[in-house]
């Protein structure tokens, strides 16, 4: 196979010779977006390039969480942090975090971001502003693929099958509980995310597939993962339904359920929620949680950023299209 010259990565890239010797050996004059188009050109064919540490973050992938200081998104963020650490230092992830109750903040930031990006890995908010910006981003033709859940049905998706986990937390409480009489209801945090959507209309069409006349579901409540709310809601709920023997919850809010749940020992619930972690895993010691189903962030970390790479043409490796596998933890798997 004949070497790579740099007139092919020239070629390839759309440039003279000179413009490319100059971007791969950081000696300036080079526009941003030019010098990125050769770095990638550089590494489709193969060329060997010069260290890296002369052109530091040439490649920049930018990553749009929520949260922070919720214990899934920092799980998710630290993902995003190790495999930063392994990536070549050409290659730079950026990490933002977007506010999610303010969606035309969140959508002038993804349409109008303060600094040039290659490409966007973004947790989106079913908002038609957001979509909008994140369809038109997509458009002008930087990658972008979705995390956690999908608003822009077109558009590539990390994540688990969010239906499939609400219809498993159904088949679970229903199964086992078949010989009992009651009442299920569920908790999710709005409408804002397809994801908890998603995970909603499972459990719902599970129940409604798998009909059981001693079961009854009545009621999703919204609390927006704000633990007053979700004290409130789930302590009005047990006045109104004196029957609860399940509970979905498809957000996070566990610790203010729990607190719930402490009050109603004398009245077992079959609770299932999402996301391992050192809170659930002491509520399923407690008993009072049945199962968690974990989403591995880490896994889905790994392969945002593959799929990201794999359409800037750095890497050429198969990338798994297939949903995440989601975790079912019970108190004698831990």
């Amino acid at each position: 196979m004949a070497k790579v010259t740099l007139k092919d990565v020239a070629t390839a890239a759309g440039v003279g010779a000179a413009t490319v010797e100059r971007a791969l050996n950081g000696r300036g004059n080079v526009l941003p977006e030019t010098a990125e188009k050769i770095f990638i050109a550089a590494k489709r064919l193969g060329y060997r390039t010069p260290p890296a540490g002369i052109r530091h973050g040439l490649v920049r992938i930018e990553v749009v969480l929520l949260r922070p200081e919720t214990y899934f998104y920092s799980r998710l963020n630290r993902a995003f942090e190790r495999i930063a650490a392994l990536l070549d230092k050409d290659i730079q992830i950026q990490r933002t975090f977007a506010r999610e109750d303010d969606p035309a903040d969140f959508s002038r930031h993804i349409a109008n971001p303060q600094a040039r990006r290659s490409a966007l890995i973004v947790v989106a908010p079913d908002h038609p502003d957001v979509v909008g910006s994140i369809r038109k981003v997509a458009g002008g033709g930087i990658p972008v693929v979705q995390i956690m859940t999908r608003p822009a049905l077109e558009l590539p998706y990390v994540g688990i099958d969010n239906e499939a986990a609400g219809r498993t937390a159904a088949f679970y409480m229903a199964r086992m509980q078949s010989n009992i009489s009651g009442t299920f209801v569920a908790l999710c945090h709005s409408g804002a995310y397809e994801n908890h959507k998603a995970r909603i209309r499972g459990f719902s069409n599970y129940l409604l597939d798998h009909a059981n006349p001693s079961h009854r579901f009545v009621e999703v409540m919204f609390d927006e993962d704000d633990e007053m709310k979700t004290i409130e809601l789930l302590t009005n709920a047990f006045a109104r339904y004196p029957d609860i023997i399940g509970l979905y919850s498809a957000g996070g809010d566990n610790a203010a359920i729990a607190t719930v749940l402490r009050r109603y020992r004398q009245r077992p619930v079959f609770w299932v929620g999402h996301e391992l972690s050192d809170a659930t895993r002491g509520y399923l010691k407690e008993g009072l949680m049945t199962i968690v189903l974990d989403q591995a962030p880490e896994v889905q970390a790994r392969r945002a950023i593959d799929l990201t790479l794999k359409r800037l043409g750095l890497i050429d490796t198969d990338v798994d299209l297939e949903p995440v596998r989601f975790l079912t933890v019970t108190p004698e798997s831990l």
